[in-house]
């Protein structure tokens, strides 16, 4: 299935009259079950007023990773930094988290609300350097997307 394709799909969840928690699982599980290369697809969101992420809805291996604190593995640095972080190679960053011996690779794009870094959608690959330019867009288009969901 092709990204335009996901899109439309993506566009038909987020119309769709069902909760937001459900929009994000189906997010998840539609982009963890359409591109081969994402193995693991989950949304973390800033934890209250705690400078820590909270695991939200995912598709993939449970992770003992429910909360991050900021700085802290891939996804924490993206709460600090703000940007797209993309690790083609986990085992050449000294400050990753480690989900399981099968993630070759990891991409964290930020969720921005009103200018605000509310999260983050994450997605681990079993691959070594599977994503590209798109990955990012497409991840791009999904945070613009959820970000304008009603989140707690």
């Amino acid at each position: 299935m092709g990204k335009a394709v996901i899109k439309n799909i993506l566009n038909q969840i987020i119309s769709n009259q069902v909760s937001d928690n459900k929009k994000l699982q189906s997010i998840c599980d539609l982009l963890r079950n359409e591109i081969t290369h994402y193995n693991w697809v989950g949304f973390y969101f800033t934890n209250g007023d705690k400078q820590e992420l909270k695991l939200a809805q995912f598709s993939g291996n449970l992770t003992e990773h429910t909360i991050i604190p900021f700085g802290k593995g891939i996804c924490g640095q993206v709460a600090l930094s703000n940007q797209n972080f993309v690790v083609q190679d986990v085992s050449e960053q000294d400050n990753y988290i480690s989900c399981g011996f099968e993630v070759k690779s990891e991409i964290v794009v930020p969720i921005f609300k009103n200018g605000i870094n509310i999260g983050q959608i994450d997605v681990d690959s079993h691959q070594r350097s599977p994503f590209t330019k798109k990955d990012e867009e497409l991840l791009e288009y999904v945070c613009e997307k959820v970000a304008k969901l009603k989140l707690s």
